[in-house]
């Protein structure tokens, strides 16, 4: 098991569109992956539980895998997410 703690710095947070892509590419990894804020741990599998921690701009998450592709589920889901979600 890995995790990394990651600020969130696209324009709307993980918000519907951002979230959606976090989603897919988190549901690309066969690892277990989680996404937790302050003290709550949601499925970064699930849209609505990513929805749910309400991320916005500036926020600090930490992104937590545990699987036989671990190293590569957090280091494509950081680039995904330093990558700004292709927001302008």
């Amino acid at each position: 098991m890995i995790s990394r703690d990651i600020v969130i710095n696209n324009l709307s947070g993980l918000h519907a569109r951002p979230a959606t892509f976090f989603i897919q590419k988190a549901n690309s990894y066969r690892s277990a992956i989680w996404i937790e804020k302050d003290d709550r741990k949601v499925n970064a599998k699930s849209l609505l539980g990513v929805l749910s921690l309400g991320i916005a701009k500036g926020m600090t998450v930490t992104l937590i895998a545990d699987g036989e592709d671990e190293k590569a589920a957090i280091a494509g889901l950081v680039e995904l997410v330093d990558s700004g979600f292709s927001e302008a």
